[in-house]
């Protein structure tokens, strides 16, 4: 069996990801570990503590392989594979893209912590992978944000969405042949965009 406080991390991450950071308790998550409320605290000050462990674990896992993208060149197909490998692991635990919209939409502490561990270095990764040498016009560099953003809102909204498609189409939306399909378009996408006005205008290699 894993250690209290993992289980007590998997429970609190779920429960943060289905109602949101306002709307979970500690109980909620005490009751669905089996233990009692009292004994969280052996493990977690307080409920903003346990929402900063489950945020910092799970932004640690979906960082990796940017991590590891920029251990090498950012080669087109160096980031139309990260692109596909995070398309899939965003499928496999969509509780990162969940929680995310909630902290949007409804408010929570870990705002700071998300902008500084997500999305700054996803942002800053993308300006020294465009960085070609070569001066970009205003506009391209303008828009160099929001292509990431663009790529980002792509991937995790579809996640968050995935429970309404499921009427309207004959697989899992959140299943391994979804995922695939969800890859080929992303990575489609990504190629046209390369192949654009714009693309070529930030990828001068």
């Amino acid at each position: 069996m894993k250690p209290t406080a993992e289980r007590v991390l998997d429970v609190a991450e779920d429960l943060f990801a289905e109602k949101g950071y306002q709307a979970a308790s500690l109980g909620d998550v005490a009751e669905r570990v089996g233990i009692r409320s009292p004994s969280l605290y052996n493990h977690f000050r307080n409920k903003e503590a346990l929402y900063h462990a489950v945020l910092a674990r799970l932004l640690e896992k979906f960082n990796a392989p940017l991590r590891e993208l920029q251990e090498g060149e950012a080669t087109p197909e160096r980031i139309r594979g990260w692109q596909a490998r995070l398309v899939r692991m965003h499928i496999d635990n969509p509780n990162l893209a969940r929680l995310l919209q909630h902290e949007a939409l409804s408010g929570g502490p870990g705002s700071e912590l998300i902008i500084e561990q997500l999305f700054k270095p996803l942002i800053e990764s993308s300006s020294s992978a465009m960085d070609s040498g070569v001066a970009l016009s205003p506009s391209a560099s303008r828009l160099r944000p929001w292509i990431v953003m663009g790529f980002n809102n792509i991937v995790m909204s579809y996640v968050t969405m995935a429970p309404l498609y499921r009427g309207l189409l004959d697989i899992d939306p959140l299943g391994a042949e979804a995922a695939e399909r969800q890859v080929e378009f992303i990575t489609r996408l990504t190629d046209a965009f390369w192949t654009s006005g714009l693309g070529k205008e930030i990828w001068r290699r």
